[in-house]
C-alpha cells in the first residue's frame, strides 16, 4: 500500500480572496520523481496542468521545467492577484500508484473551515473538480457536515455555484455571518474530455469552429475566474 502524503503545504497569501482547492497533485510530486517540464510547486503537472490555462488567459508566459523561477514565476502570480492553493486532501493511501482520486483509500482531509476562519477575505473556493467521488467538492461537502452546514445551489450550469454561511463571530448576544461562494471548474483531467464533449454548448461552439477543442473550452470557463 503506498501512502500519498500531499507534498505541498497550502500556499494562502496574507491578502487572499479566492483560494483553489484540489485534491492531490500525481504521486511522483510527492516521490521526486519529476517530469523533465513539472514544476515543483502546486498543480505543477505539465500534463494536466492548471497553470496551462492561467498562462493562456493571462499571457504570462510561464516556465514549464524543475527550477525555482517557474515556482517564482507562479507564486508571484498568485499574490499580486489574491489567490490562494489549499487542496482538501492531506493524505491518502492507494493499491496502485497513480492519479486517480477514485483510487484514494483511508482519506485525510484538511481542516480548509479552520483556513477560512483564519484568512477573513477569502470569499471564493474553486474546486479543480466536481461532486463526483472522490472530487474536490464532494470532500468539501463530507468536510461541511462535521461542522452542519451545507451548500446551497446558486447556480447549475457549468460550472456550478454553490455558496454557504460560515459564523465567523458569535457570542451570547450576536452572531455573525459571512458568505463563501465555491465554484466547480471542470477538471484539468483527461478522463474530463468526454464530459465536456457531451455538454451541448461546447458541441455548439465545436459545430461553429471544428478547431475548438476541450482545452480551449476550459480557458473560456476560467477566464471569468482568473
Amino acid at each position: 500500500m503506498f501512502l500519498h502524503q500531499h507534498p505541498y503545504k497550502p500556499f494562502i497569501p496574507k491578502h487572499t480572496t479566492k483560494l483553489i482547492v484540489g485534491t492531490l497533485p500525481p504521486p511522483r510530486f510527492s516521490t521526486g520523481n519529476l517530469l523533465e517540464k513539472d514544476v515543483n510547486f502546486c498543480y505543477g503537472s505539465y500534463y494536466n496542468s492548471l497553470w496551462l490555462y492561467i498562462d493562456a488567459i493571462r499571457n504570462l508566459n510561464l516556465r514549464y521545467d524543475n527550477s525555482n523561477e517557474a515556482i517564482e514565476e507562479r507564486k508571484a502570480f498568485l499574490i499580486n492577484h489574491k489567490i490562494g492553493i489549499c487542496d482538501i486532501v492531506e493524505s491518502a493511501e492507494r493499491k496502485k500508484i497513480d492519479a486517480s482520486d477514485l483510487g484514494m483509500k483511508n482519506i485525510k482531509l484538511r481542516n480548509l473551515i479552520g483556513y477560512l476562519k483564519q484568512f477573513p477575505n477569502i470569499d471564493t473556493l474553486l474546486f479543480t473538480g466536481g461532486n463526483s467521488k472522490n472530487g474536490p467538492e464532494y470532500f468539501f461537502r463530507k468536510h461541511l457536515k462535521h461542522y452542519n452546514l451545507k451548500l446551497e445551489v446558486v447556480s447549475n450550469e457549468v460550472p456550478r455555484i454553490h455558496q454557504f454561511q460560515l459564523n465567523v463571530k458569535s457570542s451570547a448576544v450576536e452572531t455573525s455571518f459571512r458568505t463563501i461562494k465555491t465554484v466547480s471548474l471542470t477538471s484539468g483531467s483527461g478522463a474530463a474530455n468526454i464530459s465536456i464533449s457531451r455538454i451541448p454548448f461546447y458541441k455548439q461552439l465545436k459545430a461553429k469552429n471544428p478547431k475548438f477543442n476541450t482545452f480551449d473550452f476550459r480557458v473560456m470557463q476560467y477566464r471569468e475566474f482568473f
